[in-house]
């Protein structure tokens, strides 16, 4: 499968063959609620990557998700993002968040923009269950934006060393994903 060429890269360089991933559970987009989260995740694996492709209810062109872990709503989060649209590039980083991922660079749809267009992200979540370290996410995402698109790339450390129990995506406005987004949870064996 071509996405889990694309997302098979970790940090030893060497692509993960398809076989090394197992799903570990899906959910979809209710309209009514900007909240994902994924819970009860098993500690059988080496590293976990979550994939989305996603729509946002907003009333703009664009909105955004971040990423917290284990409920952790202290500010323990760092975030990096470089990104580009074909026409200008910029960078963003910030300390103390309360929020993982990168605000204002995992861009979802929003509801002015064309109907047919959604925004993917492939986020990967490092040593997930390593109780010496600090959480490091990294992630890949972009949408068409009728002409206007971006990609951008992203890291963000989560400053726990406790083992990522649960993952919770959450629009970053007032937003809901819609019914037509779709996330999926793996497991990446090590």
């Amino acid at each position: 499968m071509i996405g889990n060429s694309i997302a098979g890269f970790l940090g030893t360089g060497v692509a993960v063959s398809a076989s090394s991933y197992e799903s570990i559970a899906t959910a979809t987009g209710t309209g009514l609620s900007g909240t994902i989260t994924f819970s009860s995740i098993p500690s059988t694996f080496k590293h976990l990557q979550v994939r989305v492709l996603g729509r946002s209810t907003y009333a703009g062109t664009q909105d955004d998700f971040n990423i917290r872990l284990n409920g952790d709503t202290g500010s323990n989060y760092s975030q990096h993002a470089l990104g580009g649209n074909g026409g200008s590039v910029g960078a963003f980083g910030a300390a103390s968040q309360t929020l993982g991922g990168s605000t204002n660079y995992a861009w979802l749809p929003g509801a002015t923009a064309a109907a047919s267009i959604m925004g993917v992200s492939i986020i990967d979540i490092v040593d997930y269950e390593n109780a010496t370290k600090y959480k490091t996410m990294r992630g890949f995402c972009g949408a068409d934006f009728n002409g206007s698109g971006s990609s951008n790339l992203w890291s963000s450390a989560w400053l726990n060393t406790a083992a990522v129990t649960s993952i919770t995506l959450l629009t970053n406005s007032t937003g809901f994903f819609t019914t037509t987004s779709t996330f999926a949870l793996y497991g990446i064996k090590g």
